[in-house]
């Protein structure tokens, strides 16, 4: 299964999974007035739209190259999941600010055994939509299914406070229900937090990390006609990078047998380093 339809198939099984939690979710926490219940109705309503987006962005993120868009739409995968963290961060405060109103109020609510099988189906639907999103993100680094992925996990921790709340319910102790959703709100506004950041991070065309530059200047310089590299610059096209630099070659070599090597070299490259999306040598004759 390509990038594309990878991503596609997580979004769209994310979207009907959510819809489904949704509506058992809300009819509990509406039956029972559990605080820690309805912000997780909350969440998974924001998870149906989070779903939408990376569907929508994954789309926008596989059309090829044009006249506009000379390296491709592959930017578009972290524009949609800076919109996706920005939700997060947004459901979160609400969450936060809900559960602190429910331990300050005191707010109880009834307990049904009903509550604990709601949790407990929503924690085997969210392992199973975060395993799938796990296997995906292995075989793809797709940025939107790195969210999506987080989100499901979040999920299963929220829905486990949310379990555990109710069970304190069920003695008596109903200030826990305001407590774990407190702390699950935090965790998702951290969570938030760290994918716009990593989003933010390649919008603003921050350059190849150092490892996978030393790599690759590693993997240049073992062919031994190129004396060494220089002017090694790199250019985020989406997930990937262009990549531009020059390589120092015996200037007594023919001009045919230069640009033949930095050819070879170009698709060697791109052949051995899924990051780099295009390579750009600049060949410099030099004394020997």
């Amino acid at each position: 299964m390509n990038r594309y339809e990878s991503t596609k198939r997580v979004s769209i099984l994310g979207i009907i999974g959510n819809i489904f939690l949704l509506i058992i979710k809300f009819i509990m926490g509406v039956i029972s007035h559990s605080e820690a219940m309805m912000a997780d109705a909350i969440n998974s309503a924001g998870d149906i739209f989070s779903s939408f987006l990376s569907f929508v962005g994954n789309k926008i993120a596989c059309v090829p190259s044009d006249e506009d868009h000379n390296f491709g739409h592959g930017k578009a995968e972290y524009i949609f999941s800076m919109f996706i963290s920005i939700f997060m961060i947004l459901v979160g405060i609400k969450i936060l600010f809900d559960s602190i109103m429910a331990i300050i109020l005191k707010d109880t609510f009834s307990f049904s055994i009903y509550l604990v099988l709601v949790c407990i189906i929503t924690i085997l639907v969210k392992l199973g939509l975060f395993l799938i999103a796990k296997n995906s993100y292995k075989n793809h680094h797709n940025i939107l299914i790195k969210a999506t992925m987080k989100d499901h996990r979040n999920d299963i921790f929220l829905t486990m406070g949310t379990m555990v709340s109710v069970i304190f319910g069920y003695f008596g102790y109903y200030f826990f229900d305001g407590i774990f959703g407190s702390i699950t709100s935090i965790y998702i506004i951290t969570t938030g937090l760290g994918i716009m950041l990593e989003a933010y991070r390649v919008l603003m065309d921050a350059s190849i990390s150092k490892q996978d530059k030393d790599l690759i200047i590693k993997f240049i310089l073992e062919n031994e006609s190129i004396i060494r590299v220089e002017d090694f610059y790199t250019i985020p096209v989406g997930y990937k990078y262009v990549v531009v630099l020059t390589i120092d070659l015996d200037g007594n070599m023919s001009t045919f047998k230069s640009h033949t090597i930095a050819d070879a070299l170009e698709k060697s490259i791109i052949k051995n380093f899924k990051k780099v999306y295009k390579v750009i040598i600049h060949v410099n004759p030099v004394e020997v």
